[in-house]
């Protein structure tokens, strides 16, 4: 018997109201069925930058899936939809809403932080709609969802690095500088921070394993505008160490005030705030010397599966097109819909969201930011992707971003040693 859906309900209404044109007119009756992607990013707002490359991307995906998608002898139209999340959680939801309900998406798919991958897939969850999401650690994708190891989701699925990835890159970056190992830590209140910053599963327990003594101020509120008690309490702990999530506009304002108040750190190694040239152009030459995790880059060793281009054939293809350097979601962007192709291509029924969401799970394949493989995840769901970091240092012709540890993916080859900053 088939199961009864809030899909299934939908797609019987489309066929109702489709039906006269069905029995009339041969063209449409002969017209390839099409498969729509909804594309949830945040182009506006603060985690904009996560979205700088997506109109590339998108652009050159619609010219590789033109010629359509085949499966089980049939050849399928894809229609991506894009979507803005504003860089807020709520909007993420709404958006997500309108792809399942009003744009009748067949998969979904969400890129950016939790605070849009998380309510794009509680919206795909709770319709039972196949979606797929990356660029956000796994732990607070996972348990920010109230994630169960033993059951997991029947429809979402999430590609990316964890929380433990970060604390061996950061630690590996860390325990060869030489400076004392006192770090202070920033964390806001939002779904990353408080991940990174949990008592029990994020950084506080692992860096004191490792020998770090951390400074944790408490959450702060994102787009707050004073950090000068955090600044007074690392100084009065000699922290020589800085870390934590940030957006980009928050870590601008700390480091801002950090010169101000005479708070010179020789590390500081940022998640999130520091990926992107944006970011450290908008910091000037302060922004030479930072740290931060490294996902992707031109020196990763790995190719499309759609069409065997390079990690540096689509950064400098991009960096072609627009003037502009490449930018660390390229690669994951493009590999979000390597899968969806993928998944298009196996599954046993495209008209059934649980033979997709089946085709989704069976998913092995390798990208152009790693294999995708939710058979071997750390829990149900999730499918790491390999992890390495890094320094942005001044070439003589601008700043880039430099792999200094690779120590936890040694096929990813480093590029350059690291420097203390002042």
């Amino acid at each position: 018997m088939t199961k009864t859906t809030r899909r299934s309900v939908l797609r019987g209404l489309a066929a109702g109201l489709a039906a006269p044109g069905i029995l009339t007119s041969t063209r449409a009756y002969a017209q390839s069925p099409t498969i729509k992607v909804g594309f949830v990013t945040p182009t506006t707002g603060p985690l904009a930058g996560f979205a700088e490359a997506d109109d590339y991307i998108l652009e050159g995906l619609r010219a590789q899936f033109a010629g359509g998608l085949a499966n089980n002898g049939k050849s399928y139209n894809i229609e991506i939809i894009k979507k803005d999340s504003q860089s807020n959680p709520n909007r993420a939801a709404e958006v997500a809403a309108e792809l399942i309900l009003n744009d009748e998406v067949d998969i979904i798919t969400a890129a950016a932080t939790p605070d849009t991958t998380n309510p794009v897939a509680d919206q795909a969850e709770i319709n039972e709609i196949p979606c797929i999401t990356t660029d956000a650690p796994w732990q607070p994708y996972f348990f920010g969802r109230g994630g169960n190891p033993a059951e997991g989701f029947s429809y979402t699925y999430h590609f990316f690095w964890g929380l433990e990835d970060i604390i061996a890159n950061f630690t590996g970056l860390w325990n060869g500088s030489g400076v004392a190992r006192k770090v202070g830590g920033l964390f806001p209140n939002d779904a990353d921070g408080n991940a990174w910053g949990d008592a029990n599963l994020g950084l506080p327990p692992a860096l004191a394993a490792g020998g770090f003594e951390l400074t944790d101020p408490g959450r702060y509120q994102p787009l707050s505008d004073d950090f000068s008690n955090y600044i007074s309490a690392f100084k009065d702990a000699g922290c020589e160490i800085i870390t934590g999530v940030m957006i980009p506009p928050d870590f601008g304002t700390f480091w801002a005030q950090a010169a101000q108040q005479g708070f010179s750190p020789r590390v500081a190694t940022i998640g999130k705030a520091l990926l992107f040239p944006s970011a450290i152009e908008a910091l000037g030459p302060r922004g030479v010397g930072l740290t931060s995790e490294i996902w992707w880059s031109p020196n990763h060793p790995f190719k499309s599966s759609l069409n065997a281009t390079s990690a540096g054939e689509l950064a400098g293809g991009y960096t072609a097109a627009t003037g502009r350097p490449w930018t660390q979601p390229i690669g994951f962007k493009h590999a979000l819909f390597e899968v969806v192709a993928d998944v298009i291509g196996r599954a046993d029924d495209l008209d059934d969201a649980d033979a997709i969401a089946a085709a989704i799970k069976g998913t092995r394949v390798s990208t152009i930011v790693g294999d995708v493989d939710w058979s071997s995840g750390p829990v149900p769901n999730v499918s790491k992707t390999p992890l390495v970091s890094g320094q942005w240092q001044d070439n003589g012709n601008g700043v880039e971003l430099v792999i200094t540890n690779n120590a936890h993916a040694p096929e990813i080859p480093v590029g350059g040693e690291l420097k203390l900053l002042g």
